[in-house]
């Protein structure tokens, strides 16, 4: 664990993935911002919610650029910064891209933090890029209230392989390839009441690059792929219901858990993203009467760094999950199928 004598989420107001608008506060936001359509080139914009931007260069090559920064959900330096640059570069991956550089974004409260701090924020995310294969190769760098850390990453990708989360097809698979809980991990973090091992569990599956993505990609029986990340589960996979115009049936007792996650939350250990997030899209989300309050706010818990839903062809299904497992995500699973009719989520048991 952290030695350093600032704690840095003791700076910050929110952190990880949980700093990310509401649902609702971003659609309002963003609903007068000009169309993107009469750009032919740019295969994906703001229309579906997606992971990043795409623009395809000529017959071969499609560009993909994508930004993702926070504040710190973890004390140690170096562990936010890897975190932070894990969670950016899967944009990427959740495109079915593979990423070539990235650009640091650094905002720091000067004279709160000593600077050794800041540079092991620094190298965490450098150490994250040099085994994703890239390089830092600038940024900028602000002073700023509150530590503020992250990413833009630019990828390429052929146009047959860039996948939306808008492709769904009735009666496919949906896969998550890692398990929820890392806003609860989060939020016990800021009370120090996670275990020693639960913050290396947390770490773990934080820092773990969503390489698969781009191999799933690949093939053509994977026809949607995002990542979920400070929507939750519920929130990723309403977005994904939209943008392919059919609903997803998630089944509450197959979506892998943190070991701790389940005896956290039943214990209050939940994030305000997590209420915020319910608040905005729960009206879209059809829950069973017997579901308790605490497997919901953790299918609602905001993700920082957390796996991608992958939809493909339900025949394909068992192969494609041993894929992901074997390529280094041991606790994926199948967790639902995809449905015709209204875009809603509807979960199940």
């Amino acid at each position: 664990m952290n030695t350093h004598k600032v704690r840095l989420t003791s700076l910050a107001h929110g952190g990880g993935c949980g700093c990310k608008l509401a649902p609702s506060v971003l659609q309002e936001l963003l609903a007068d911002q000009p169309a993107a359509a009469m750009y032919k080139q740019l295969l994906v914009g703001t229309e579906t919610s997606d992971d990043a931007a795409v623009w395809q260069v000529d017959d071969n090559t499609c560009i993909i650029a994508t930004t993702d920064f926070f504040m710190p959900m973890v004390d140690d330096p170096f562990d936010f910064g890897r975190i932070a640059a894990t969670n950016a570069i899967s944009d990427v991956y959740a495109m079915g891209g593979q990423p070539v550089m990235a650009l640091a974004i650094l905002g720091m409260p000067l004279g709160k933090i000593p600077t050794e701090m800041v540079r092991e924020i620094l190298k965490g995310g450098a150490a994250v890029c040099a085994s994703a294969g890239i390089p830092v190769a600038g940024g900028h760098s602000i002073d700023c209230p509150e530590p503020v850390y992250g990413l833009a990453v630019i990828g390429t990708c052929r146009p047959e392989q860039v996948r939306r989360n808008s492709g769904t097809r009735p009666g496919d698979a949906v896969i998550l390839t890692k398990p929820v809980g890392v806003g609860i991990y989060s939020a016990a973090i800021k009370k120090n009441a996670l275990a020693p091992e639960a913050y290396q569990e947390m770490i773990a599956t934080t820092t773990l690059l969503n390489k698969v993505g781009a191999e799933l990609a690949a093939d053509q029986d994977v026809h949607a792929i995002t990542d979920v990340t400070g929507f939750g589960v519920l929130g990723h996979g309403l977005e994904m219901a939209r943008g392919s115009g059919l609903a997803l049936a998630i089944e509450a007792d197959a979506v892998p858990m943190l070991a701790d996650a389940a005896s956290l939350a039943q214990r209050g250990h939940v994030t305000g993203a997590s209420h915020r997030n319910w608040a905005s899209y729960g009206h879209d989300v059809v829950l069973p009467a017997a579901l308790p309050d605490w497997k919901r706010h953790l299918l609602a818990d905001p993700q920082t760094s957390g796996g991608l839903l992958v939809a493909c062809s339900p025949e394909k299904a068992e192969a494609m999950l041993r894929t992901v497992q074997a390529a280094g995500c041991p606790g994926a699973r199948i967790i639902g199928r995809a449905e015709a009719g209204t875009p809603v989520v509807r979960v199940i048991g």
